[in-house]
């Protein structure tokens, strides 16, 4: 039986990611990511890319964001929209229980799109340039319990499916969610 692995776009493509300027933070995720992968691949699991929504919508060249940025109608929709592929080939996979297994997904913990148990939240927006109050405004970013806008419309489309996979998050500083997803 083949095991399959949906995947936060970013586990397979770093390129996509927002340009990340501490150094400590994006090796200790790169080791993390690394180890997971090589353990996914060496297991003859088959990983499906979902989409990047903010690379798509946004581009390489984009700011950081925070998840209350993206909490918007449109950006949900453009997720649904990204993902109704992605949940046809999942009802394919899991259709076909006999040949395949659908292990889970796998999110980027943090991520104000992708996080699954973490996402960035900030009292962000406005023109950077007119601001006074831009190092306050920076300083309100912050790690909080809860999924990204792409991974709560995830979940909501999974269970309007009816469909019960583990969602597991990539955090370096719990390495044992997204391994044990392996196991």
């Amino acid at each position: 039986m083949q095991k399959v692995l949906f995947a936060a776009h970013c586990v397979l493509n770093t390129a996509a990611k927002v340009v990340m300027y501490n150094e400590a933070e994006m090796a200790a995720e790169e080791a993390l990511r690394g180890k997971f992968l090589q353990k996914a691949l060496a297991d003859g699991i088959q990983i499906i890319q979902l989409p990047c929504p903010e690379f798509v919508l946004y581009g390489s060249r984009r700011w950081g964001h925070v998840s209350d940025q993206f909490d918007t109608p449109y950006f949900r929709k453009e997720c649904r929209r990204m993902l109704t592929e992605i949940v046809l080939q999942l009802k394919e996979y899991l259709a076909n229980s006999g040949r395949f297994e659908v292990i889970g997904i796998v999110g980027i913990d943090g991520s104000p799109s992708c996080g699954v148990d973490y996402t960035c939240k900030g009292e962000w927006g406005g023109n950077l340039g007119d601001r006074n109050d831009l190092p306050e405004v920076i300083a309100s970013a912050r790690l909080v319990e809860g999924s990204g806008i792409m991974m709560q419309e995830l979940r909501d489309m999974l269970q309007e499916e009816g469909i019960d996979l583990p969602l597991k998050g990539l955090f370096a500083d719990e390495p044992h969610k997204i391994l044990s997803l392996l196991d």
